[in-house]
């Protein structure tokens, strides 16, 4: 027999947990015989001393098991899915899903909401009239199957890993959201227990990102691709920038606008070029060659699934987006060459000023956020637009311009080194 005290008190003195002891804590949590105080004591000590890859992927599989499994073997297609580590202007699983749908995939995006200062997909999408975020697995196989759209983007089922739910806002309090493997379980026991057949991670490094650090970034990848690998999900991972935001938007709606831009065939080349380098990505990992998705954005299809896919769950694909009520505009104080333009500060900023949220379950504001005029490299001149401020609530506009504060530099060249956009792709050892 178990108990809490002692498997916190191994891990404490640096001892690697048996399986055993993992399955027992895991279950006992779940069903609310160890309590909150012993599982974040239990988190602290995991955060401080690390896990084992052994201790990691039984870890892993117990917060599978605290739950049901998702089964999409009698799709007639196969299924592939994207995961992000969360970014500023992140907006990629939007034109990303049907664009792979097009393609010949069937895509089950199960995504989330934002906290702080990266956005969530969920509240992206609720920008739409209509839309909904919940759905039956039924319903969720119903649109997978339908030829015609291929691709669903909704919430996880609360039978899907309850562990892990239970102990992530757990973390969230106790200063332990930033553990490895605690972080790569969180993930993976929700995506493998999703049951897709490959799966894509597209890890972030930078100012903007939770992985501020390459070796960090690498380690979360490598520890990923590891576990998906384990347990017979074909995965891969591809390490990607986040100094600077993706595209020219941070906010609801205002990123919704910009992915169907990208699904017309425009829109910003960062979010193209992410989207395409992830969508052949996707493909490569579900086997199939020969299909370039850039030809699925250039003959209209991703965007006849796009529409498809937002009317199947609800929302008026053809309605206009919210609008915020105030805008206030910050220019350039003198002439020059934008050289940064931190994601971070942007992040921030927009979060402040109402689109995302300091609480899990807070309401957040449509047309909240922030559009960018110039990215870094770009020419600028004194009392130049370089971002406009978007709320309903105008007295947050202050606080906002004091996130920003410093979050941006203009220089006299545009010698700056930044990270490029794809920094690295990891595979794991069956690949």
């Amino acid at each position: 027999m178990f108990d809490a005290v002692s498997i916190i008190g191994a891990k404490r003195d640096g001892r690697e947990l048996s399986g055993t002891e993992i399955d027992w804590i895991v279950q006992a949590f779940t069903e609310g015989v160890v309590g909150d105080e012993q599982m974040s004591a239990l988190a602290m000590a995991i955060y401080f001393r690390g896990m084992s890859r052994a201790e990691t992927g039984r870890w892993t599989e117990a917060m599978i098991e605290s739950g049901g499994r998702m089964d999409f073997s009698d799709l007639p297609l196969p299924t592939v899915d994207k995961h992000s580590t969360g970014g500023v202007g992140d907006k990629i699983t939007l034109p990303l899903a049907p664009l792979v749908a097009a393609c010949g995939l069937a895509v089950p995006q199960l995504s989330g909401r934002g906290l702080g200062h990266t956005g969530g997909t969920l509240d992206k999408l609720e920008a739409i009239p209509g839309w909904r975020a919940e759905l039956t697995a039924t319903e969720m196989v119903d649109i997978l199957a339908d030829p015609k759209i291929g691709a669903v983007i909704c919430a996880a089922g609360a039978n899907l890993a309850p562990a892990d739910k239970k102990l992530y806002a757990l973390r969230d309090v106790t200063g332990t959201v930033e553990s490895i493997p605690l972080i790569a379980s969180s993930i993976m026991s929700k995506k493998i227990a999703e049951g897709t057949g490959a799966l894509v991670l597209d890890v972030k490094v930078g100012s903007g990102a939770f992985m501020k650090d390459l070796g960090d970034a690498r380690e979360l990848a490598r520890t990923m691709v590891e576990l998906g690998n384990d347990a017979g999900v074909r995965t891969s991972a591809l390490i990607t920038g986040m100094d600077t935001p993706l595209g020219l938007t941070a906010g609801n709606a205002l990123e919704v606008r910009e992915s169907v831009e990208v699904l017309a065939g425009g829109g910003p080349s960062d979010v193209v070029e992410l989207t395409l380098v992830l969508a052949r990505e996707m493909l490569s990992a579900a086997g199939i060659d020969g299909i370039d998705p850039a030809d699925k954005l250039a003959d209209g299809t991703a965007m006849d699934r796009w529409r498809a896919m937002i009317a199947a769950q609800g929302g008026d694909p053809h309605a206009t987006l919210p609008v915020a009520r105030h805008s206030d505009v910050v220019t350039a104080d003198r002439d020059g060459v934008l050289t940064r333009l931190d994601a971070m500060a942007v992040g921030v900023a927009a979060w402040k000023l109402g689109a995302g949220r300091e609480r899990q379950g807070e309401a957040v504001q449509a047309g909240a956020g922030i559009e960018m005029h110039a990215k870094p490299g770009d020419v600028v001149r004194a009392g130049q637009k370089l971002m406009t401020l978007h709320t309903d609530t105008p007295e947050r506009f202050d606080a906002a311009r004091r996130s920003l504060g410093g979050g941006w530099s203009i220089g006299a060249d545009s010698d700056t080194v930044s990270r490029p956009l794809l920094i690295e792709r990891i595979v794991g050892d069956s690949r």
